[in-house]
């Protein structure tokens, strides 16, 4: 009985903590490259995450994108059609493949 005391205290105390100065989230731009397909991106990639997201992966192959693109639509169910799919693969690829 004690040890959930203890618990339930220590997680509320973390509700009353109070920081005095105004904390301030940095803005990081990042580097979009604009070409053909970019539209699909926006309207398809771009709703759920950063663009941050796909500058981290770094330059990646055909195949590495593909399958970015399956794994969204499987397994997190975006609603990407197959014809977007392939759009929204080759600009990737195009723009941040590394020719692989």
């Amino acid at each position: 009985m004690k040890k959930i005391l203890l618990l339930s205290i220590l997680a509320v105390s973390a509700l009353f903590a109070q920081v005095k100065e105004p904390i301030e989230v940095p803005y990081i731009s990042y580097e979009i490259k604009m070409g053909e397909g970019f539209g699909a991106v926006q309207a398809n990639c771009l709703t759920c995450h950063s663009f941050g997201y796909i500058t981290n992966q770094g330059k990646q192959s055909r195949a590495f994108w593909k399958g970015k693109v399956v794994k969204m639509v499987d397994h997190f169910k975006a609603p990407i059609t197959d014809e977007d799919s392939e759009i929204v693969t080759n600009y990737l690829s195009e723009h941040y493949g590394n020719g692989k």
